[in-house]
This record gives C-alpha cells, structure tokens and sequence, in this order.
C-alpha cells in the first residue's frame, strides 16, 4: 500500500468551519501521516532535511490549504521553495520525486461558477493552479485533479459533512491505490465509490 503524507497549510484555522470540519475527518490509518505545516513551524524556520525524508519515506504528497489570492498560503509557499532544492527535487541530478503524486485540496469562499471564463475572477481554478501543477510536474511528480471545496461561507452543515466525507472517502481511497492514481481519475468517480460503498 503507498503513503499518504498530508501537508496541511492554514494561518487562521480557528476561523475556518470548513477545514475544522475537513480535518475532523482525516483518517486515522497507518499510511496516512498528517502534518500541520503552521503547527510545527511557526517562526516559518522549515527544517529542510525533515521535510525532504518525509517526502522520501511517502509515495503521495497531499497539499491541503485555502487559497490565498489565487494561490498558496506563505508558509506552504516557503515550504515548496526552501524543501524542493535543486539537485534534489529537480535539475539534472534532481530524482528524489519521480513516481511520486502530489494531490492539490483546497477551500475557497468563491461559489464554483466564479472560476469560470465567464465568472467573476475570469480563470478557471485548473488555470489558477497551474504554478502548483508545472512545480510537481517540475520534480517528475503526476498532478492528480485537484479536490476543492468551493463557496464554504455559504455551505449547510450537511453539505459541510457531505464534503468531510468525500474528502475522508479520497484519502483512504488514495492509501489503498498502489497507482496513487484515484485523484487521477477525477471525482465524479470518488462520488460514483462512495455511493457503491454506501449501499
């Protein structure tokens, strides 16, 4: 079975009902290692070979966090640019990652149809996130379809759980695919599992 390793990333956590509610989620599974990047790091001094052995020692990189003016908080950021070296990660000598997945989920107050060409901000959220996909393609890793909860100001608390358990549901489902291709396979077939499994 792959490791999962989820990086989880959010400044203001207190305020926000739905990543509680997300996290409140989070498996408790041997192949699954959960990290609160703020937690361990608040004076933002990364411990760069810690961080680098953990990659090493899982096969899919989880990056869980809001979005922040349309891309990551700066912890995470900090993170990517000071654990993801040249030599290491990337460059001619740099195959530390290859193989790996790397598995973008994100909350965003703005409704769905906002990230539309058409919508209020213009781009989609693929376009948004492609700095994100061109860094873990960069390292030889494969992006899986992102899992993004949208307009969470105005979610039920039903659509909140509904949400808690599909992001649960991708989890385990990412633990037990040896491929780390079930974010691959987009989630309107994560829907289609947990309703089978539901019956």
């Amino acid at each position: 079975m792959p490791r999962v390793l989820v990086l989880f990333a959010h400044p203001r956590l207190e305020k926000s009902r739905t990543n509680r509610a997300l996290l409140s989620r989070v498996p408790k599974h041997k192949h699954i290692t959960f990290r609160d990047l703020y937690e361990h790091y608040p004076d933002f001094n990364i411990d760069i070979g810690r961080e680098q052995q953990l990659l090493l020692q899982h096969d899919i990189i989880v990056w869980h966090h809001p979005l922040y003016w349309y891309s990551a908080p700066p912890l995470l950021k900090q993170w990517i640019d000071l654990v993801l070296t040249f030599g290491w990660a990337y460059g001619p000598d740099g195959r530390a990652l290859v193989g790996k997945a790397v598995q973008a989920v994100l909350t965003t107050g703005g409704a769905d149809v906002a990230y539309t060409k058409e919508g209020f901000h213009g781009w989609t959220m693929e376009e948004f996130l492609r700095p994100l996909q061109r860094t873990a393609t960069l390292c030889g890793m494969r992006w899986n379809d992102p899992f993004v909860v949208h307009g969470t100001n105005k979610l039920s608390q039903a659509e909140l759980e509904g949400y808690a358990e599909r992001y649960a549901a991708l989890l385990l489902d990412l633990a037990w695919d040896a491929g780390g291709t079930a974010g691959a396979l987009g989630h309107g077939a994560l829907d289609d599992r947990i309703k089978q499994s539901n019956r």
